[in-house]
């Protein structure tokens, strides 16, 4: 048995190519057949570069983090974070 190796994000590799499609049975959703776990590498949907707001579960210092930070606050250490509320309007329509 081999070790289990995620899909890269970049180029294509030959699991990809016959992994997915073998006994003639189509995932039939995404781009090229592939299921929706396709990497393509362009995100429309989340801007990844913005930092993010949290509150410390213990201190109640405010703790900005980025992307591969490690979820922890900076000041005291505690690891649980509660994100911050956000300035947008959000309208729901009730029924």
């Amino acid at each position: 048995m081999s070790a289990y190796q995620p899909p890269s994000a970049g180029g294509s590799s030959s699991q990809q190519a016959s992994g997915s499609q073998t006994g003639g049975q189509s995932s039939g959703g995404g781009a090229g057949g592939y299921s929706g776990f396709n990497i393509t590498g362009s995100s429309n949907f989340e801007d990844t570069s913005r930092p993010v707001h949290y509150l410390c579960g213990d201190c109640d210092q405010k703790v900005t983090l980025k992307k591969g930070d490690p979820i922890r606050c900076k000041e005291c250490g505690y690891r649980v974070l509660y994100k911050e509320r956000t300035n947008r309007m959000i309208q729901f329509e009730a029924r």
